[in-house]
């Protein structure tokens, strides 16, 4: 799997449909502009399957990444057996939980993700307050873990941006590191990607605007621009 999709470095989260999308084709104009699309539970809870199987359609003609955010956070078994579900409805990476541990249940549920053709990413941080109480104090142990698994990527929050740097150092280059929690929750866009990661996550500023289609081209274009100018003057 490419580690640019395509040149924005930007996901769309769909936790919801876009308000301002009245339009049967929104979709079909609105995923292009992104390098993937992540679904998460509020959307399949509402929408139900019918709906995730389009979107990942979509993402699929558009050449996107497709992630399906249910974080995981179970035995192995339980993992597994919704890694096929996951799979059934056209998605091809995963987002888990790393807290759980490895043994009988990571180690089940990576070796499941690569009989499935699935990429597993796993969640070391995240992006709200309260991750400091708990999560972030094990912020390094996490790292190692998705070390020792091998796997795809890790979701590392744009809100806590020495996490970022110190992920990208400590994994390299060959990990992907999603980071989530720009725009609405106060990261600036580009920064994260100018800190090590390779895609920004965006979803309340997209889907709660009037506009979507607006709104995906501005932020898209204000990401490029921030990356383009730390580049820049880091070269």
């Amino acid at each position: 799997m490419r580690k640019w999709v395509g040149h924005t470095g930007v996901v769309l989260a769909l936790d919801g449909l876009p308000s301002g999308c009245r339009d049967p084709g929104c979709l079909e104009k609105l995923m292009p502009l992104f390098s993937g699309v992540k679904v998460g539970l509020p959307l399949l809870l509402r929408e139900g399957p019918r709906l995730l199987r389009r979107v990942a359609e979509v993402a699929q003609s558009a050449g996107i990444l497709r992630i399906a955010d249910f974080k995981l956070a179970d035995i192995g078994d339980v993992m597994s057996s919704s890694l096929e579900a996951i799979r059934d409805l056209g998605y091809d990476i995963a987002i888990a939980h790393a807290f759980v541990g490895v043994r009988g249940a990571l180690e089940d549920l990576v070796v499941r993700a690569r009989e499935l053709g699935i990429e597993v990413l796993l969640v070391t941080s995240m992006s709200h307050e309260g991750s400091r109480e708990f999560y972030d104090k094990h912020f390094r142990e996490f790292l190692e873990v998705a070390r020792e698994l091998n796997v795809w990527g890790v979701v590392v929050p744009a809100t806590r941006l020495h996490l970022v740097s110190e992920a990208r150092k400590t994994m390299g280059g060959s990990v992907r590191i999603l980071s989530p929690g720009v725009g609405v929750q106060g990261a600036r866009y580009g920064t994260a990607i100018c800190h090590g990661a390779d895609y920004e996550i965006v979803g309340r500023s997209v889907i709660k605007a009037p506009d979507p289609l607006e709104a995906a081209t501005r932020i898209v274009e204000e990401v490029e621009r921030v990356v383009r100018s730390c580049r820049t003057s880091s070269a």
